[in-house]
């Protein structure tokens, strides 16, 4: 039996064909009638050229956030390089400060104020360091001075976290890295462990107790490392890829998750 992982098939969804026309607000709609009545390009020439250029730009971008992307897969940071702490709905690095996270999809954001007031509302911006634009009911309704700012509270309900994880469980094809069969992460037999059988920290994933003690029984431990009973987080032994175990799936390693090829 091979001690090689088996790869984490993701169920992403990728439309390479789409465009995203988006609806101007009122304001934008209007200054762009204007600009069109300033080209004074009446066989539209001038603004198919135009259009041209756009989405030639917005595949530039494409491209550009598309490497990014890839970059965070990667368990890396897109603006210094460093490693990620990456959890189901959030990435951080603690070496620059860059950060990206998940806000709640039902529950509203509550903004406390230095004066001991609060704002409500469906979600909020940060603009260029400076203002706080809260959004209710698809408008915004205040912007706020940072500097008047205390902290900002997101109210996650309990039943959406929920429905997340195992929305992120689902997207994930976890083979058992001993008898092949699929493994659910949610059932209790299943187990997750780091075992370094050379000098770096390996992951494998078990579909049931059988499983694991069957691979156990074929690749015993090392006298003086005994991964298996170990706890990873004060162990020195080898070199470290993944956290500590006790994370369990919020940090499923990187290097084993592809795109899935049902997009395809």
């Amino acid at each position: 039996m091979s001690i090689f992982k088996n790869w984490l098939t993701g169920g992403m969804n990728v439309d390479n064909g789409a465009e995203e026309n988006l609806m101007l607000p009122e304001d934008q709609a209007t200054s762009r009638e204007q600009d069109l009545a300033l080209l004074d390009d009446q066989d539209g020439t001038r603004e198919q050229k135009l259009e041209k250029e756009a989405t030639r730009e917005v595949k530039d971008a494409a491209a550009v956030s598309l490497k990014k992307h890839h970059v965070i897969q990667k368990g890396r940071c897109p603006v210094c390089g460093e490693h990620l702490r990456q959890h189901g709905s959030a990435s951080i690095c603690e070496a620059c400060g860059w950060h990206t996270f998940d806000t709640p999809r039902q529950g509203p954001v509550r903004i406390h104020l230095a004066n001991g007031a609060t704002l409500e509302g469906e979600k909020c911006y940060t603009i260029l360091n400076a203002y706080l634009l809260v959004i209710r009911n698809d408008v915004v309704t205040e912007r706020v001075n940072l500097e008047g700012v205390d902290y900002i509270e997101y109210q996650w309900d309990e039943d959406e976290i929920e429905q997340r994880h195992k929305s992120r469980l689902e997207k994930l094809r976890i083979s058992c890295d001993w008898c092949g069969q699929t493994a659910y992460p949610e059932k209790e037999a299943f187990h997750l462990v780091h075992v370094a059988f050379g000098l770096s920290q390996e992951r494998f994933c078990f579909c049931s107790d059988e499983c694991y003690q069957a691979f156990r029984d074929m690749y015993p431990a090392r006298v003086h490392r005994d991964c298996y009973n170990r706890d990873c987080s004060t162990c020195d032994l080898c070199v470290k890829r993944y956290e500590d175990r006790n994370n369990g799936m919020a940090t499923l390693a990187k290097d084993l998750i592809v795109i899935g090829k049902n997009h395809e």
